[in-house]
């Protein structure tokens, strides 16, 4: 969801200079210090592990970030703000995909966080902890328990902290305390503003019970229904990777150091072990000109560089299939085929209607004085509108076991817990391809494909590192694809066909109006769709001796030493909820096992 949202303030906000006492030029950094770790990237996985690993005063840790620092950026602080985050700003890495068949030809924008924090600082903040399904399925494709659901739970509360909303109203029945932690870094929290919706989807649950059922919490491993939505917020502001792990390690350590605005651009081999390359090394710089830096870790070189730049960086570096990296002159180090392959995301379908309202969001940037003051009140006590992400509920759903489709298509989720798709109300104007009307009040329910069969690909453009990779995450590209998400559409139809709608929704908007029977959806959804920014599975954890993949279970890069991944690339299939939460659990266990590793000298 996006809205007009003021793109004056955001160009501002993120002029403003980074805060953070931290490098800022690989020509800083001190020739004598020697490092055990070296993180790539300070997204949700390197801001968690880079953190984790120092806990132990013993080890000496260095994070590299391509972007800047996050502090003083108030669009990113902001919670509302964050509308205004991507695509095309200076946090974002900007990248645009190949044109995509199943969206009639178009290349679309293709965000990805490039700031501390990664995507945790420019995403929505919804908060999702998995389904038990996803889970289970992928400690069955790994052989590893240990991403079993049960065996997450600790993670998901070592991670978690429930707090109150902005607003501070009552959460009675909007959220299950007990199933959630009460003392992590990363604060959680439920919608903090009302809106004009919300009475309407609840009586809805209530009305249509049999369909849209209401789920008091979507974590607690069966999502399906509609409910509150959780958020990464505390205290009115966005809680980011960067603020719950990185810079609190930084405030109070001395053996992490930082290092932003520089881009790994090469892993090095550093010796082999019986054959097998031992890869400890980073090569880095600010950019194509150089000058280019080298250092080697003395234990493990961890990449979190995200779904985009860590299969682009692991190519550069000779890792992947021997014959595509032949034909730009790479030499082949490693041979997996698999690096880049297996891209799987998650496509946002905004669907507009008219409301019977004398205010909505969508008014701030109509009116420079009222969004003056709304974002006044936020600094002054972190309280109002903008105190909160602009959605307040959530639906999952899943496509009926005796569906047409099933009869010629398998069922791509990990099993009945698991959605296919995802309803998200708001009261805003939404779309990637209509401008904002200038007049009139609007609603959205964005229908979500979250169970994805088509299969896409990272590969490189060049060998220069600072140039963008062919993203093709093959959106809408296959039968299953196209389908669910025509079923989609209609479902939020019959939702708001509802009794509690009468005289609030006047009529389907846009690109949306007259839009009715299968075959209009289809094209309609070809037409409007994109990315909700939620790509996986680049470099897809296997089995331990498993010719396909690219990961072992523990998350180390196949046939080396010293080497792991650490980000939602990992994911053999992509999660079917939101997926920040899940890589906060994906880091935590990875920091266990090197922090195991290490003792046991493995």
């Amino acid at each position: 969801m996006r809205s007009p949202a003021l793109p004056a303030l955001a160009a501002a906000a993120l002029l403003q200079p980074a805060l953070a006492a931290i490098y800022t030029d690989p020509s800083q950094l001190p020739t004598t210090n020697k490092y055990d770790y070296v993180v790539v990237g300070a997204g949700v996985g390197g801001g968690v592990v880079a953190s984790r690993l120092s806990e132990d005063p013993s080890k000496k840790v260095l994070i590299i970030e391509a972007g800047p620092s996050n502090e003083g950026i108030e669009t990113i602080e902001v919670p509302f703000l964050c509308v205004g985050l991507a695509p095309n700003t200076s946090v974002d890495w900007n990248y645009t995909t190949v044109a995509q068949p199943g969206l009639n030809g178009r290349s679309i924008d293709y965000p990805r966080g490039r700031v501390l924090g990664g995507s945790s600082s420019i995403n929505y903040m919804i908060w999702n902890t998995g389904t038990i399904d996803d889970f289970n399925r992928l400690a069955n494709v790994t052989h590893d328990r240990g991403w079993s659901w049960d065996a997450v739970q600790p993670l998901i509360k070592k991670i978690e902290k429930v707090v109150p909303p902005a607003d501070h109203h009552n959460t009675s029945g909007q959220i299950i305390p007990s199933i959630h932690g009460t003392n992590g870094p990363v604060g959680i929290s439920l919608q903090g503003f009302p809106t004009l919706l919300d009475e309407r989807v609840i009586a809805t649950t209530g009305e249509l019970s049999a369909e849209f059922p209401f789920n008091e919490d979507m974590n607690q491993g069966n999502p399906l229904g509609v409910g509150w939505s959780q958020y990464s917020v505390q205290n009115g502001t966005r809680v980011s990777s960067a603020t719950a792990y990185l810079q609190p390690a930084l405030a109070a350590r001395s053996n992490i150091d930082l290092l932003v605005n520089t881009q790994v651009t090469k892993l090095v081999k550093t010796g082999s072990r019986g054959g097998v390359p031992i890869i400890r090394g980073v090569q880095f710089a600010t950019s194509a000109a150089g000058p280019f830096y080298a250092l080697n870790a003395t234990l493990e070189v961890i990449v979190s560089a995200g779904t985009i730049a860590t299969p682009q960086l692991l190519q550069l570096s000779g890792i992947g299939d021997p014959a595509a990296l032949g034909k730009l002159g790479i030499p082949s180090l490693v041979d997996l085929p698999d690096v880049g392959k297996n891209l799987q995301d998650h496509t946002v379908l905004p669907n507009v209607w008219t409301i019977n309202a004398n205010f909505t969001p969508d008014d701030y940037a109509r009116d420079p004085a009222l969004l003056a003051q709304t974002l006044a009140q936020w600094a002054t006590n972190r309280t109002g509108q903008f105190a909160t992400p602009p959605a307040a509920q959530i639906g999952w759903f899943r496509v009926p076991d005796n569906a047409s489709i099933f009869e010629t298509e398998q069922d791509p989720s990990a099993g009945p817990t698991s959605p296919h798709y995802e309803f998200i109300f708001a009261e805003v104007f939404d779309s990637f391809v209509e401008p904002t009307p200038a007049t009139g009040h609007f609603m959205i329910i964005s229908t979500n494909l979250f169970a994805p069969s088509s299969r896409g690909s990272v590969t490189l453009a060049s060998k220069n590192a600072f140039d963008f990779p062919v993203i093709d995450p093959a959106l809408l590209n296959s039968p299953f694809d196209i389908f669910a998400i025509t079923e989609a559409v209609k479902a939020s139809q019959r939702f708001l066909a509802a009794q509690a709608w009468d005289g609030f929704v006047l009529a389907q908007f846009g690109n949306f109006a007259n839009v009715t029977s299968d075959a209009d959806i289809a094209q309609y959804a070809r037409d409007n769709a994109a990315t909700v920014f939620h790509p996986a599975g680049t470099a897809a954890m296997s089995p331990v001796g498993a010719k396909s993949g690219v990961l072992d279970p523990d998350l180390r890069v196949k046939n080396t030493v010293g080497l792991r991944v650490v980000d939602a690339s990992a994911f053999p299939y992509i999660p079917s909820m939101h997926p920040q939460g899940l890589v906060y659990i994906v880091a935590e266990r990875a920091a266990s096992l090197i922090k195991v590793a290490d003792k046991h000298h493995l």
